[in-house]
């Protein structure tokens, strides 16, 4: 469980990155995160070192949170790897495909179960991805089978740049689906400010 890293240290190292891509030293994509801190600080205060945390190319944030050091995960991003983190040590899996993981963590949490381990899967996605067919789909399963698994929607009200419910509509919900939502901080790729017409 989460008890080291706070609030300040997650925005610091998201403004380090920034920095280091505006002043070119990123040359890949990035996708920030920003607004959602409390949030993300309280849902991994129930995760487990031993639980896996599969998540989307927005991961920073999960990353620090799961124990993966900041020096590392800087160097992964230094070496144009922000949007595909991977942690075997640290049971992480990010992916760059909208909902990518969400399948493979459905296939670990499957796995648990069978071998009847004490471990659960976190499996995180944008308001985006639950609104695609693989995410109903998971969900269901999971839920059908009792899989030790739970569904994070990071819900900040934007499919890239449009409007998600004015373009999806509804939103899937169930006992194994937690959603939260938030502003966000950052435009979908990269940094830059915000400029009002």
């Amino acid at each position: 469980m989460n008890g080291l890293v706070k609030k300040e240290d997650l925005i610091s190292f998201e403004k380090e990155v920034e920095q280091l891509y505006i002043d070119k030293k990123i040359r890949s994509p990035v996708h920030a995160s920003g607004g959602n801190e409390e949030e993300l600080v309280a849902i991994f205060k129930n995760i487990h070192p031993k639980d896996w945390v599969f998540t989307t190319y927005r991961s920073h944030y999960h990353a620090l949170l799961k124990g993966i050091s900041r020096e590392w995960l800087l160097k992964e991003v230094l070496e144009n790897h922000s949007i595909h983190i991977m942690s075997k040590e640290h049971r992480f899996v990010s992916s760059s495909i909208v909902g990518g993981t969400l399948p493979s963590a459905l296939g670990v949490a499957w796995a648990i179960k069978r071998k009847e381990e004490k471990r659960h899967v976190w499996v995180f996605c944008g308001d985006m991805a639950s609104e695609s067919g693989v995410f109903h789909e998971c969900a269901k399963y999971a839920r059908r089978n009792n899989l030790p698994m739970t569904f994070v929607v990071e819900d900040n009200g934007w499919s890239v740049d449009t409007p998600t419910q004015k373009v999806w509509g509804g939103q899937d919900s169930g006992p194994n689906v937690l959603r939260y939502t938030y502003e966000r901080t950052y435009p979908h790729y990269g940094f830059g400010v915000w400029v009002m017409f």
